[in-house]
């Protein structure tokens, strides 16, 4: 009589049958559910950044890029469903816009952010006391023991380091991105953060409890954030020169218009004639019925205004091809183009030299962890060789034990 051999179960086999799952189910489930804590806090980060990043800098980005680059010219002005005309710069340019919206940011509203940081805090410590005092208004307030008068503090929010890491990260995009068009960013950067210090040590000491302290090996996702700012920052600021200042069709006019044209250099006296070449004229009469002055003019001058100046570059209206643009403006255009890729490439040529020169580790510690991860996995390697060979031999013992059982 022949023995089931070893390993073979007798009973019957169950089959158990699981429900169909859509494949695009599949494909899309990571993306509603991460499989790890460290996934769900790396989007949930990248998300709410994302989120203040385009509320917090979206009018500085209108005004920098947006704001007069599509109002028309005199004339022929672009309006919204054929009835409103579109917004304009300052008559002294864009960048002083965008300079008092910078200036309004980095002062009043991290002013304001301040005050409502310990001001919330201070205002519900104050009504829970209220209530305590109403509650137990037989116990006197020293009788309390330190313990119970820490619980009445304020808890600390599940997401109170978050929103830290959030306000410094945001801060550092309004310091770098338009820097160009605000130098004062970083010192008013500074002045605020020094303030914030102690603001926040007398908040996480006397108006918080102690938050539950967790160990973390880096910050994480916020270092790749602050590597994408870093990188907008520099082609931000290379469009802030090029686009919205004056200093390309300056240059342009200084070595190819003005009285030094043809000379290879740039003084004081190249730029005579600057405003009158960067304003073209218009005819008055060529106002659209709606657009058209109210008065001609008469009663500010002897004669009536035949002719006026606007910022741009086009052909006067006596030409063969009246407001269109001129060769200027298609130099100055070329000019702009070559700075921005030239400013970008320099700096982030200097950026990887200096990376390289002055490392995040230095070459001995880098070693020393290679040297380590080497050992651990050498360890690893021949922990799971010793096992093997473990197993093997025990397969072999019960090899020979299944032998000696047959007749």
């Amino acid at each position: 009589m022949l023995r089931e051999p070893r390993g073979r179960s007798t009973a019957t086999t169950h089959f158990f049958q699981f429900p169909a799952v859509d494949e695009t189910e599949i494909c899309t489930r990571p993306a509603k559910q991460p499989r790890t804590e460290s996934e769900w806090e790396n989007s949930f980060t990248f998300k709410m950044f994302l989120f203040q990043f385009v509320n917090l800098n979206s009018s500085t980005f209108y005004i920098a890029f947006f704001l007069g680059r599509f109002t028309g010219r005199p004339g022929a002005y672009l309006r919204l469903i054929n009835r409103w005309k579109l917004e304009e710069c300052h008559p002294s340019g864009c960048l002083i816009d965008l300079c008092m919206q910078m200036g309004i940011i980095m002062v009043l509203k991290q002013t304001w952010n301040n005050f409502m940081e310990l001001g919330c805090p201070l205002v519900q410590n104050w009504w829970t006391r209220r209530r305590l005092r109403r509650e137990h208004s037989h116990i006197a307030k020293a009788s309390f023991p330190q313990w119970e008068r820490d619980y009445n503090l304020q808890p600390m929010n599940a997401y109170g380091l978050f929103d830290e890491y959030l306000e410094m990260v945001l801060q550092f995009g309004f310091t770098t991105i338009f820097v160009a068009a605000f130098p004062l960013a970083p010192l008013l950067a500074l002045i605020n953060n020094v303030i914030e210090i102690r603001l926040d040590a007398y908040k996480f000491v006397t108006q918080w409890r102690r938050p539950l302290p967790s160990q973390a090996k880096d910050i994480g996702i916020w270092y790749g954030i602050l590597e994408g700012i870093g990188i907008l920052s520099v082609i931000t600021n290379a469009f802030v020169i090029a686009v919205t200042s004056d200093f390309i069709p300056r240059l342009v006019y200084a070595y190819k218009y003005g009285p030094c044209a043809g000379q290879g250099r740039a003084g004081e006296g190249c730029m005579l004639g600057y405003v009158n070449a960067s304003l073209s004229v218009f005819r008055v009469s060529d106002f659209e019925k709606r657009s058209h002055p109210r008065t001609n003019g008469s009663e500010l001058f002897e004669e009536a205004v035949k002719y006026c100046r606007y910022r741009d570059y086009r052909e006067p209206p006596d030409s063969t091809e009246p407001y269109s643009y001129t060769l200027q403006f298609w130099h100055v255009l070329a000019a702009r183009l070559a700075f921005i890729i030239v400013f970008e490439h320099m700096v982030f040529a200097i950026k990887t030299l200096i990376a390289y020169l002055i490392p995040d580790l230095p070459k001995d510690l880098r070693d020393r962890m290679r040297r380590e991860k080497y050992l651990i996995q050498e360890m690893m390697y021949e922990a799971e060789l010793e096992r093997l060979q473990k197993e093997k031999n025990e397969k072999k013992k019960k090899e020979k034990a299944h032998h000696k059982e047959w007749p």
